[in-house]
């Protein structure tokens, strides 16, 4: 399958809650590279890139996150195809 690379922005209850570490968990599980950070406007915001299939699988994962978290809304832009190392998180 091709590679893909998208751009999801995750809005809800989702600072605190362990969202950013269970994201590369579930990144590197799938063998998707990238990056999630926590935004100042309280939302998160992830780069994922790979296998088109695990990237689905990865985005059908953020519409729920991990346990403690409450999802609203994400919002999923493909974007041009990106390479990284490693899936990173990423602390301002």
């Amino acid at each position: 399958m091709d590679n893909v690379s998208v751009h999801i922005k995750i809005s809800g209850k989702v600072h605190g809650v362990f969202f950013r570490a269970t994201a590369k968990e579930i990144a590197e599980k799938n063998n998707l590279s990238g990056w999630v950070k926590n935004v100042s406007d309280g939302n998160v915001e992830v780069i994922v890139s790979g296998n088109k299939g695990n990237v689905e699988k990865f985005i059908e994962w953020c519409k729920d996150g991990p346990e403690r978290a409450e999802v609203r809304n994400i919002i999923v832009t493909y974007v041009e195809a990106k390479i990284f190392k490693e899936f990173k998180v990423i602390r301002e």
